[in-house]
């Protein structure tokens, strides 16, 4: 079946609303963030780990899933969710933001895409329909439409005619998208000018996609600019459908883009900061290698439901930390996603008291104490 949204609730002050989004693999609640398993994992966590700290859906990576191990095993597999032994839903990026971070300007044409893998150097050429290609085969939930994501800052000529170039890319991704059982996202583009992103916005929505992205965010720019940036394409998407924010993670910017009308988020974030050490609290980030932990036998964050604050203590992160053991970055890995999570949990409440600015702000006052 082809994702359904059902919007549940409208808070009064703002752009924010609950709802819920149906797809094959179960529903889940909105505002949601999404965990990214880029290689169809989430660093060092398994499905179980996830389905306990309420992940409502997970994100992999077309690009790297076409390069390791190649869209054709995991056809083979079942698809994603068999090969992985997810139950959950599971969304698939395009590629877009591969080509961004990997391509050269004078190598994005019309047709697609050349740029060199970063496992082996070889030349790769990705186009719009072998996207959807390998988002088909990889058989996910949601698969998004292939585009350019726009750096920062762009020239209004080339952002314009990126957002144009996008466009047509969503139309031939769209027509040869083959899978009956995979829902497809179109993805809203237009830099920093509000004129593009209105454009991008309204002709996207026409081109009748099953949820809608808002993608160049979070890509050098200022805060002020990437807020604009969404108010400035989502009173233009369709309201019947979902509303996806790509590649943000920070606690205080998924509240402003609910506050703008999102529902979904995805980063790395979470993860990458397990990884060095850092914790996500509501009195700010923490780096639990800092000395000042070696005899702090409380938990990460007081009163907070994730396994590793049950059961852990800041003392003995720091000790794992220090001895370059793989469990530290598991266990903050835990703590962080859920943290986010929680976090969206807590967006829902103050949307249905219509309580949400207040929200924002005590959350921001809190946050910013470190």
């Amino acid at each position: 079946m082809k994702v359904k949204y059902e919007l549940l609730k409208k808070e009064k002050n703002t752009m924010g609303r609950n709802g819920i989004l149906h797809t094959n693999h179960g529903s889940f609640k909105t505002p949601m963030f999404m965990p990214v398993g880029t290689l169809a994992n989430v660093k060092t966590l398994t499905p179980e780990e996830l389905y306990e700290m309420n992940s409502g859906i997970i994100l992999s990576n077309t690009y790297h899933l076409w390069l390791r191990p190649g869209a054709d095993i995991v056809n083979k597999a079942g698809g994603l969710h068999k090969f992985m032994n997810y139950k959950g839903p599971i969304l698939t990026d395009s590629g877009g933001f591969q080509v961004f971070s990997l391509a050269k300007r004078k190598d994005i044409t019309e047709e697609g895409v050349k740029f060199k893998s970063h496992i082996d150097g070889s030349d790769l050429f990705l186009t719009p329909e072998k996207s959807i290609e390998v988002q088909n085969k990889l058989d996910s939930d949601i698969a998004m439409s292939f585009d350019e994501c726009i750096g920062y800052p762009a020239d209004y000529e080339y952002a314009k005619m990126s957002t144009e170039r996008t466009l047509r890319w969503a139309k031939r991704g769209k027509d040869v998208h083959n899978n009956e059982n995979q829902s497809l996202f179109g993805i809203v583009q237009g830099g920093e000018y509000e004129d593009l992103r209105k454009f991008s916005a309204l002709e996207t929505s026409k081109l009748g996609f099953d949820g809608y992205s808002i993608g160049g965010t979070s890509v050098g720019e200022g805060k002020d600019v990437m807020y604009k940036m969404i108010e400035y394409a989502t009173p233009y998407l369709p309201e019947d459908k979902v509303r996806y924010l790509m590649g943000v993670g920070d606690p205080i910017d998924i509240i402003e883009g609910v506050i703008r009308g999102i529902d979904i988020f995805d980063c790395v974030l979470p993860t990458r900061l397990a990884r060095h050490g850092n914790a996500f609290t509501h009195n700010g980030k923490i780096n639990l290698r800092n000395s000042k932990f070696k005899e702090d036998f409380t938990s990460v964050e007081h009163n907070c439901d994730c396994y590793t604050c049950k059961n852990y203590t800041k003392a003995y992160i720091r000790h794992l930390l220090a001895s370059n053991e793989i469990l530290a970055g598991r266990l903050l890995s835990i703590h962080n996603i859920r943290f986010l999570i929680k976090l969206t949990e807590d967006l829902r409440e103050a949307i249905d008291n219509d309580n949400l600015l207040e929200y924002r702000d005590t959350f921001i006052k809190n946050y910013q104490k470190n």
